[in-house]
């Protein structure tokens, strides 16, 4: 079990907590990532794109000239895709772009990046946020004084806004409630840094209380049809 320093936010060590063995200390798998990953990213596509047809812009009802003594191409309609105003050929349309993916591979996915980010040495635990007042200066004296550089992902217990107004105009922070933890949000981030109490939910419950029970028994992963897997406890 690895065992990591807690913080307050002027980045003096004031205890010590164990990194939950069920999420930081799996196999780091790849394949299952880069699948739950993409279908995350497939997932909050909005799919409205919409072009119109031949049959679905105005007008060219009319054939524009008859057919035959023109000495012109002949042409059946003015809206035809090779006319400048025509319908488009073979268009987008609105599509439902999501993926489903099986909650096990998302809980094995989840689980091999945030081993990877324990193993590098990328995961930071503060005491507790607690900004008197919504302020960006105190939350980039907090960010500086913990050491924390780059892209940085603030995982939150509950959703408090003066934590969320200081850090929101911050471009290389994202704040998130830990039941909103996920594959992609972790991966793009540089460092990770949990309030202490969201880190104890991440194998216990959520805000919701409906977390990933930690005690859950091991489950095979298929990862695609090469037969990936994985032994997962979730």
């Amino acid at each position: 079990m690895t065992t990591i320093d807690v913080k307050d936010l002027a980045g003096r060590r004031v205890d010590t907590v164990d990194l939950p063995a069920a999420w930081f200390e799996g196999t780091v798998n790849v394949p299952v990532m880069h699948q739950v990953v993409t279908a995350q990213l497939a997932s909050a596509r909005q799919g409205t794109h919409k072009t119109k047809t031949r049959g679905e812009v105005r007008g060219g009802g009319r054939k524009p000239w008859r057919q035959k003594g023109t000495g012109r191409a002949r042409q059946g309609s003015i809206r035809a895709p090779q006319w400048v105003g025509g319908g488009v050929a073979h268009g987008r349309t609105p599509k439902d772009w999501s993926v489903r993916v099986n909650k096990k591979v998302k809980r094995a996915a989840l689980r091999s990046a945030l081993t990877d980010r324990a193993n590098n040495e990328l995961i930071t635990v503060v005491r507790d946020f607690s900004f008197a007042t919504p302020k960006t200066k105190d939350a980039v004296t907090a960010l500086e004084a913990l050491g924390l550089t780059g892209r940085v992902l603030v995982v939150l217990a509950d959703w408090d806004d003066g934590t969320v107004k200081s850090f929101r105009n911050l471009p290389t922070v994202h704040t998130l409630v830990v039941d909103q933890l996920n594959t992609h949000d972790v991966l793009v981030s540089d460092m990770i840094v949990f309030d202490e109490r969201a880190l104890e939910l991440i194998g216990t419950g959520t805000r919701a209380g409906t977390a990933v029970d930690a005690d859950e028994p091991a489950a095979t992963v298929e990862v695609d049809a090469a037969a990936t897997t994985e032994e997962v406890d979730a």
